[in-house]
């Protein structure tokens, strides 16, 4: 029989093969209980020093987390490095996802401040070329105090506690004595001094007397209510920031980090290097340790929805563009009315301060170029220049800023309630036939997967949630306390009309292809969209009204020429075709008969 085994080889022979198996068999067994897979995957993730591995498996080993029955890879050492690199690799995780929400509030916050200052500074140039245009005998006094208004309202948009309404109308107390010197009366500019108890008097009869009309009034208002929802908008983004500047600098507690560590690396221990959680293990371990970041879902979510409201207000009726390049028209609307209404001014000044002026030097306008719809017999002013527009270039960007921030905010509204669901993706678990329970290699996990928020931890199996975070809880509530106060300062914020978003190449039911008057058109259709590099395929071109459009004194303008592409062709550039085509059928019959 050992012949047909070892045919050819003798008895000695016999012997020295198996004993050579049995030795290859005791080598494998040994490297079978070496750490070897297990220092390697300590040395590649960073943990820490090699050397808290032990190379071979020890049995009586004193471990405080990963405990189970057999040898082990792991030392009291060892648990440490595990503990310290898990936290890290967790808020590494959190701070990687949290990144680009943070990224999208710091970013966007810096752009529409920017955007808000050129709006300014626009306006700002308007409103001086009007004066040393049209109004050259005031402009030198009246400049300081056109600076003064608008860095006024600058400090306001960055968050300034400012009344709107008290600059302008202090603007207007400042302007009065400049008009009623220059404008009025000039004749008695060298009688009176502006600095003198004169000019304080003409600064605080102003609105007694009507000086300006309604324009100061209308105008106040329609800046308070517009950039209202910009300073609003501001300062929401910087309460979304410390939310997340909080999120990011979230302390994980003891009992978190232990279960961190059972469930990333006490496998490691056993030598089970590859094997991954299971998911609904990894769901609670994650749930249980982000409890309070959970508890910001509900106000994050009420806090997105007011900043995506307070972003329509801005484009809306009271558009932030419209409101600031309509300064300039109020302003002079204001003047004329002076002007106009001089001698009743005059006539009650004197009463009032006691100065005796005389009569007037003249009962009409000091400028040929007065002009009001209220009185027929003045002619246009022919040197007031209609108001420059806004260059379309900056419409489109503000418009395409809006419209972006809108849509990357619609991806964060639940964050905070999809963050332990967005660590437990991809590599960090596997749904396959067999991960890791904490415990031991499973099919499935048996345990019960709790859901999100404090209160649904007292079932947690894994993690045990003793008190809130007191950092986020304080958080929670300053967030809580701002969407209250946005509400109050804004009670018919979600009742304001609605700046409809149209997707690339459709139209909304019964609209045409004309510009409205809120952000301008949205292309669509398979022409390219002459837009700035900063938009996306099928937006159109957006354009704005003239500012000071809905002033009755305004002479009307031609409005500038839109081409939305993907739209009806206009009748206008229709008619050199059919004109074209009409003479070649006349031609035709001139031929043929």
């Amino acid at each position: 029989m050992s012949r047909g085994i070892c045919p050819r080889v003798n008895s000695y022979g016999c012997f020295l093969i198996l004993t050579a198996v049995i030795f290859a068999a005791r080598v494998n067994d040994v490297d079978a209980y070496s750490c070897h897979e297990v220092r390697t995957a300590f040395q590649l993730r960073q943990v820490g020093p090699l050397h808290r591995v032990p190379e071979t498996p020890g049995t009586d080993v004193d471990l405080l987390v990963c405990k189970h029955q057999g040898p082990s890879c792991c030392t009291r050492k060892t648990e440490e490095s595990y503990q310290f690199a898990v936290k890290r690799e967790t808020l590494h995780d959190i701070h990687s996802y949290s990144y680009e929400l943070e990224h999208l509030l710091s970013g966007h916050s810096d752009a529409f401040h920017d955007m808000f200052q050129y709006l300014l500074s626009f306006s700002q140039g308007h409103l001086s070329s009007l004066m040393e245009g049209t109004y050259s005998s005031l402009s030198r006094h009246a400049l300081p105090h056109v600076n003064h208004l608008f860095s006024s309202l600058s400090l306001y948009l960055r968050g300034a506690n400012i009344s709107v309404e008290a600059s302008v109308h202090k603007f207007f107390n400042n302007l009065f004595p400049l008009v009623y010197t220059r404008l009025i009366n000039p004749g008695i500019e060298g009688n009176i001094m502006i600095g003198s108890n004169m000019g304080d008097c003409l600064r605080m009869i102003r609105q007694d007397v009507n000086a300006f009309g309604p324009h100061p009034a209308v105008m106040a208002q329609e800046l308070a209510e517009a950039l209202g929802a910009g300073q609003q908008l501001g300062l929401a983004l910087e309460q979304g920031l410390e939310v997340m500047n909080a999120t990011e600098h979230v302390s994980l507690s003891k009992e978190c980090v232990k279960s961190l560590m059972k469930m990333v690396y006490c496998s490691h221990c056993r030598g089970l290097t590859l094997i991954k959680p299971c998911v609904g293990y990894c769901l609670n371990v994650m749930r249980g340790c982000l409890a309070s970041v959970s508890e910001l879902d509900q106000p994050w979510r009420k806090y997105t929805s007011l900043v995506e409201q307070l972003t329509h207000a801005m484009a809306g009726h009271h558009s932030m563009e419209l409101a600031l390049l309509g300064v300039r028209d109020y302003v002079n609307e204001a003047l004329l009315y002076a002007q106009l209404h001089g001698p009743l001014i005059t006539a009650t000044v004197d009463k009032v301060c006691g100065l005796s002026t005389g009569k007037p030097t003249s009962m009409q306008p000091t400028s040929p170029e007065v002009t009001t719809s209220k009185v027929a017999s003045f002619s246009p002013l022919p040197s007031a220049a209609p108001s420059k527009p806004l260059p379309e270039q900056w419409l489109g960007q503000f418009a395409h800023l809006r419209r972006e921030f809108l849509m990357y905010l619609q991806r964060y509204k639940s964050f905070f309630a999809a963050l332990p669901e967005m660590l437990c993706e991809g590599e960090n678990v596997v749904d396959d036939a067999t991960c890791w329970s904490g415990d031991d290699v499973v099919e499935s996990y048996s345990g019960r997967v709790v859901g999100n928020g404090l209160h649904a931890q007292r079932q947690n199996p894994e993690v045990r949630v003793r008190i809130p975070n007191p950092t986020l809880a304080d958080v929670k509530e300053r967030l809580e306390n701002f969407n209250q106060e946005t509400q109050q300062r804004f009670p018919k914020l979600g009742q304001m009309e609605v700046w409809d978003e149209l997707g690339s190449g459709e139209m909304a039911e019964g609209s045409s292809t004309d510009c409205d008057d809120e952000d301008g058109c949205q292309a669509s259709g398979d022409g390219q969209s002459q837009t700035s590099n900063t938009q996306s395929p099928g937006e159109g071109k957006p354009i704005a009204r003239q500012p000071g459009g809905d002033s009755p004194h305004e002479s009307p303008s031609k409005p500038p020429l839109v081409k939305v592409i993907g739209g009806s062709v206009s009748t206008s550039r229709a008619q050199p075709w059919n004109l074209a085509l009409f003479s070649a059928a006349l031609f035709l019959l001139w031929t043929v008969f």
